[in-house]
């Protein structure tokens, strides 16, 4: 993973906020999600996923590291003088002008509705409500492809393999998203994990019956049922998708692993 061309220094401080550490506790202090806690400390960074300045051309001064998620992001600093950061897609470069439009040049970097978007260009940072901001493809080499148009929607094929309508009034950003080498990093020690606010995960069959429910027994055992989380609820393939209004949205599955 090539992080040379990076810049070094800190970032916008205007731009930045403080980040508190749950540690995987709940509001009463109870741990609701394993394997969090501990890792060096971050200031979080404010990303515009909505890129609703239109019209006006901005200057990518440069590309930084975020340690809050996998992508690069870019400062971006407009005509006006606003600084942002979007997310950085791949083949972006200091010195690039980017905008925001809804009729733009197709480059990485540009953002605008799907219904400016031709067939077959490779997007990232799509919405899925308009005016919310990006939801779809924003964590490293991610990307989705432009398969067609129906009516007043536009099909799109997920990096998943799944298949969906979104309303072509949604704005997207050109290219795929920076740092596909992401996914290859070796990370070569436990501690670099600790590092990232990792904690170990142990095995439910490992423990006690009081810490889970596939511990205990005598010897090695095979839990004895169904794989289930911590708190009983069945896991490893179990569907948990749950909003019945946008299956009609979703014209083919996602891919099984």
């Amino acid at each position: 993973m090539d992080r040379t061309s990076l810049f070094k220094g800190k970032p916008v401080k205007k731009l930045t906020e403080g980040l508190t550490k749950t540690g995987g506790r709940n509001n009463t202090g109870r741990i609701t999600s394993w394997q969090k806690g501990g890792g060096h400390k971050r200031k979080y960074r404010i990303i515009d996923f909505k890129r609703n300045k239109d019209d006006i051309d901005a200057n990518v001064e440069r590309i930084e590291y975020d340690p809050n998620r996998s992508a690069f992001i870019a400062l971006i600093k407009y005509k006006d003088g606003e600084l942002s950061y979007i997310i950085a897609p791949q083949k972006l470069r200091v010195g690039d002008n980017v905008v925001s439009s809804n009729k733009a040049d197709i480059k990485p970097g540009n953002s605008m509705p799907l219904s400016s978007v031709p067939v077959g260009t490779i997007i990232h940072n799509v919405e899925l409500k308009p005016g919310k901001g990006g939801q779809l493809a924003r964590s490293a080499g991610s990307y989705v492809q432009v398969i067609g148009k129906d009516l007043a929607y536009s099909i799109l094929r997920l990096t998943s393999g799944e298949v969906r309508l979104v309303l072509s009034s949604c704005r997207c950003s050109i290219g795929a998203v920076s740092n596909p080498d992401n996914q290859n990093q070796n990370l070569g020690k436990a501690g670099r994990n600790r590092w990232l606010g990792k904690r170990p995960s142990v095995r439910g069959v490992a423990m006690n019956p009081i810490d889970h429910p596939h511990g205990g027994g005598e010897g090695r055992t095979s839990g004895g049922r169904h794989p289930v989380t911590p708190w009983g609820k069945p896991t490893k393939g179990k569907r948990t998708r749950n909003n019945k209004k946008t299956d009609k949205l979703i014209i083919r599955r996602r891919n099984k692993k």
